[in-house]
């Protein structure tokens, strides 16, 4: 009996707990992002979301990475969320007609679109989709704060949010390096973009509060730094991590 009893307080309490965190979702404002990429099966897709995540990533098309799922894996799980909305497209594809079949099969409302894309694509690609998020990687190293500001005057009439990230020296990657970068460039951008800046590169649950106390973001974006040892998202880092991005964008919200 006692053991049913605490079961179901247990429930209870983490019931509860869901509940404060959704209404603290909705009060701090839709332009607080918190994103989850890379994921492996709709299990631990679904246990981003009930931890609160607004987003959740499925990189796929990438330049120095290799996939963890097949587009195919990818489209078998987005259908099956129990939110398809918070799927998202990340990409190093670079054609509007590539990107649109891709946004297709996967059923997604938002891409991130991390290499390069022409101009020209870009148009098109905003005119064949209209209704399509479109966030924009701005991906940082030593001495580079010009040419992105540049880019982001260029470009932010042609895209939603942008998304700062680390270029790693050793490997040439881009994104999911596990490194952070120099945070007042990030902060720059932030200032200077019209559109919302989110954050991502290297975070984890030692230093999100601290970036987005510095950096002041519309989002924030993990992917290896709340991974186990098996190369899974671990539940309790995923759940600490998004109390900790909204305890953070509630206190900058205040100011």
């Amino acid at each position: 009996m006692f053991g049913k009893g605490a079961n179901k307080n247990q429930k209870s309490n983490t019931e509860f707990f869901l509940f404060c965190r959704l209404i603290t979702v909705i009060m701090i404002g839709i332009n607080q992002i918190i994103q989850v990429a890379g994921v492996l099966d709709l299990k631990e897709a679904e246990m981003i979301i009930r931890a609160g995540a607004t987003h959740v990533g499925f990189p796929l098309r990438l330049d120095v990475h290799k996939q963890d799922i097949t587009d195919d894996e990818a489209a078998d799980i987005i259908h099956a969320l129990s939110n398809p909305a918070k799927a998202v497209l990340i990409t190093y594809l670079d054609k509007a007609e590539d990107i649109v079949n891709m946004i297709v099969k996967l059923g997604c409302s938002t891409v991130q679109i991390h290499g390069r894309i022409p101009m020209a694509e870009l148009i098109l690609l905003r005119e064949t989709l209209p209704a399509l998020k479109i966030w924009k990687s701005l991906v940082i190293q030593p001495g580079n704060f010009i040419p992105l500001s540049r880019h982001v005057k260029v470009l932010e009439d042609h895209v939603d949010a942008f998304i700062t990230d680390t270029y790693d020296l050793s490997t040439g990657a881009t994104g999911a390096t596990g490194k952070t970068h120099d945070w007042k460039i990030s902060k720059k951008l932030v200032e200077l973009a019209r559109k919302p800046v989110i954050l991502a590169g290297g975070l984890n649950l030692k230093n999100i509060k601290e970036a987005i106390f510095t950096v002041k973001p519309s989002g924030v974006d993990a992917h290896t730094g709340l991974e186990g040892w098996d190369g899974r998202k671990d539940q309790k880092k995923v759940e600490f991590f998004v109390q900790m991005a909204m305890e953070a964008f509630e206190a900058i919200n205040e100011d």
